[in-house]
């Protein structure tokens, strides 16, 4: 099967998400965050909602959908968590639990996630692991969160050496997504977002690709028309790829991976406290793309494509001179795609199409790093 086509602009855009007795709709529109008690209460007759967000996202976002629950009679609790992907742990996970123990939070009760991929993240594990499950909802507040982490549930923590290694799958109930607040993202962090958006153009849609090379400035200056378009694009091909392979059973989810085992690799050595995800991810897709020119199945022409259009998005296109290739390629062997400590990448074929790679010579992955090395001192 192929992905949706590329369609005109919609108004007031809504993605379904189909997966049976688990399908829920994204809800994508301007200054929308005053809808959530109303979001909520077309898909749960709950009156208890905890809010789970972070210092950075407490005001105003969460303030709002705090009064709009309020607003309705619901008995609302806020729990604010530390800010940065150090959060997303273990023992942060423990926490909550006690803090939704104390709370009398019960199966009737709904988690409400407010804040970016951190947050979603953990808000979601913490319920689907908290009385054996308790509903969620996702109201993601940063691009990168609103095109990806917040659509397909995914829900988990790290490890320290490892990222998103303790995890379940977990569905929301919906998502609520308002492109309003990305008004009021650091450029660093809006810029982040963008390098999953080119993701979906690379691995599943040529004319999305297009769309993002002609549309620059639009995107640079956070034009709203084009957000919200990019945004539903996003979420579409998303969605699409999880209805075919919710838990990653066929391969086919493995896609949405593309140049995440290196990004993923440069973050754990990092500490989860120097590159931002889509700033890892940016630097991981040229990665991967250089490894399929060194395997022959891409010439130069689409890595340049990839590198011009990331760049032109002020993206970071190069490995940082601090990171060790060895220490890189080990970090690589607890990647989630790898198979009895052989590598594993999502390699492209083509503009929109990739495939799930087996058997890569650890030579092709140190050339492919070395490469990126070279490019940047050029």
């Amino acid at each position: 099967m192929s992905a949706p086509l590329f369609g005109p602009p919609s108004e007031q855009p809504a993605v379904f998400v189909p997966l049976g007795e688990r399908s829920y709709t994204i809800e994508i529109g301007t200054g929308n965050l005053n809808r959530t008690a109303r979001f909520l209460l077309e898909r749960r007759r709950a009156r208890h909602a905890v809010i789970f967000t972070d210092e950075h996202v407490e005001e105003p976002h969460a303030a709002e959908v705090v009064a709009s629950l309020v607003e309705q009679k619901f008995d609302v609790d806020l729990v604010v968590i530390e800010s940065g992907e150090l959060s997303k742990s273990v023992e942060t996970a423990q926490e909550l639990w006690q803090k939704l123990l104390d709370l009398g939070a019960d199966r009737r009760t709904v988690v409400i996630a407010v804040g970016g991929g951190v947050i979603g993240d953990l808000a979601g594990f913490v319920a689907a692991s908290y009385a054996r499950g308790i509903p969620f909802l996702q109201i993601p507040t940063t691009l990168l969160a609103q095109v990806d982490s917040s659509v397909g549930g995914k829900v988990g923590v790290n490890l320290p050496g490892a990222k998103n290694m303790v995890g379940a799958f977990w569905q929301p109930l919906g998502v609520l997504i308002d492109t309003d607040v990305l008004g009021t993202l650091p450029d660093r962090e809006y810029r982040s977002g963008l390098a999953e958006v080119v993701k979906y153009g690379v691995i599943l849609d040529a004319e999305f690709f297009e769309f993002l090379e002609s549309h620059l400035g639009e995107l640079n200056r956070r034009d709203a028309a084009t957000l919200r378009r990019v945004v539903a694009r996003s979420c579409q091909l998303k969605a699409w790829v999880v209805s075919q392979d919710e838990r990653e059973e066929t391969g086919l989810r493995a896609v949405l991976n593309y140049g995440h085992t290196f990004a993923h690799a440069l973050e754990a050595l990092g500490g989860y406290s120097g590159l931002l995800h889509g700033e890892a991810v940016a630097i991981g897709m040229l990665c991967a793309s250089r490894l399929a020119e060194g395997l022959g199945r891409i010439d130069a022409a689409l890595t340049l494509r990839q590198r011009q259009l990331l760049t032109a998005l002020r993206l970071p296109v190069a490995v940082p001179p601090e990171f060790d290739a060895g220490a890189l390629v080990r970090a690589m062997s607890h990647d989630k795609k790898a198979e009895q400590g052989r590598l594993r990448f999502v390699l492209p074929t083509r503009l929109g199409h990739v495939e799930l790679v087996g058997n890569v010579p650890e030579a092709e992955v140190f050339a492919a790093l070395e490469a990126g090395d070279e490019q940047a001192t050029a």
